[in-house]
């Protein structure tokens, strides 16, 4: 059978799936609370996903799959909804994910996020990081977040995304949103003009290289609150991989620009929910002295424990957001040892506290 995107994606938002994988030799599929379901229906050919690739991918995008085997966009559907779309060659036939990004911008009260956080993004400058692995709700956090300060503070907020994913109207703010290779060649580009717009609040969708890493710290150094992405779990590995970007004969200087201009690490990983859906776990590192000297000192392999102590400031670390989802039966225990960081603490802790699976 011809299949049409549009059918598709209305199945996806009638089955409240988050993706939607279409490749040769399999019907297409829908990620449904974190597991990959496929439809009873023909697997897909090579004519079927370029005809379905084609329907959705501008001229811009086909050259670029053509010339470096992938393409990466956002697409509306009617009013509904909008989706993130990866479009990538595989096995020499064309293949793709389809990301559905809510149309609502859910609040940070409705994602579960602890109210601290409220006070951290209207801090007038610094550098905070929302961190986890792809399809970790990174991107949800953030538009929250950005919301948040558009709805309370009259500033001027920039963000650059590659795709502009969630969309932000003017409220109390000036919003302008940067997409990456359609209103600006790169991340770097985008903050370093950036610092000539006036902005209060500058969002980079992905800090991935050590030119847009060192762009991002400098932006939040002359007086700019910036929010960056990285794909690392937890506060540790986060600075440790700021930091490991940067040649050796650089790292002293980041690890003294860190120490003075990061406000906060929010780490997060989505967990199946009992007895469906996903909920968010999340460490919460906040910079205090203690931190600072940690990082300054180059010794980040205790922040972990730091955090530990300093729950009163409200800190946590990810294994015992884990833990008290586990406990209030909200997640089971197979998938709380599956995201956890360190397997055996969390094992002793459970058998301590005699609240092992029944």
């Amino acid at each position: 059978m011809a299949y049409e995107m549009n059918q598709l994606l209305q199945i996806c938002m009638d089955q409240n799936a988050s993706d939607i994988h279409l490749t040769v030799g399999r019907p297409p599929s829908f990620r449904i609370s974190g597991s990959i379901k496929s439809l009873k229906s023909p697997a897909l050919t090579p004519e079927d996903t370029i005809a379905l690739m084609k329907q959705i991918t501008s001229e811009r995008g086909q050259t670029e799959i053509a010339e470096v085997g992938s393409t990466d966009f956002a697409i509306g559907f009617e009013d509904k909804a909008r989706f993130r779309v990866n479009v990538f060659k595989q096995k020499q036939k064309v293949a793709m994910v389809l990301r559905l990004i809510p149309s609502k911008i859910l609040t940070m009260d409705e994602l579960g996020l602890p109210p601290l956080i409220k006070d951290i993004v209207t801090r007038p400058r610094g550098l905070v990081l929302v961190t986890g692995p792809t399809g970790s709700g990174k991107s949800t956090s953030l538009a929250a977040m950005i919301d948040f300060i558009n709805t309370e503070e009259d500033g001027h907020i920039i963000t650059l995304e590659d795709p502009i994913e969630f969309t932000h109207n003017h409220k109390k703010s000036v919003v302008n949103q940067r997409e990456i290779h359609v209103d600006c060649p790169s991340f770097e580009e985008g903050l370093r003009r950036s610092l000539r717009e006036d902005p209060d609040v500058i969002l980079v969708g992905e800090m991935r290289d050590l030119a847009t890493i060192s762009a991002a710290i400098s932006a939040a150094e002359t007086g700019h609150l910036v929010f960056g992405t990285l794909h690392t779990t937890g506060a540790s590995r986060t600075v440790d991989r700021i930091i490991d970007v940067f040649p050796t004969n650089q790292q002293e200087m980041v690890r003294t620009q860190l120490a003075g201009n990061l406000v906060a690490v929010i780490s997060q990983a989505l967990v199946p929910k009992i007895p469906k859906g996903r909920v968010a776990a999340y460490e919460i590192m906040i910079m205090n002295p203690a931190i600072s000297n940690l990082i300054r000192e180059n010794k980040s392999f205790r922040i972990d424990s730091t955090i530990q102590t300093s729950a009163n400031q409200g800190m946590i670390l990810l294994d015992d957001s884990l833990y008290k989802l586990y406990t209030a039966g909200t997640i089971s225990y197979e998938n709380m040892m599956m995201f956890a960081k360190d397997v055996g603490n969390l094992q002793r802790k459970v058998q301590e506290a005699g609240t092992g699976p029944k």
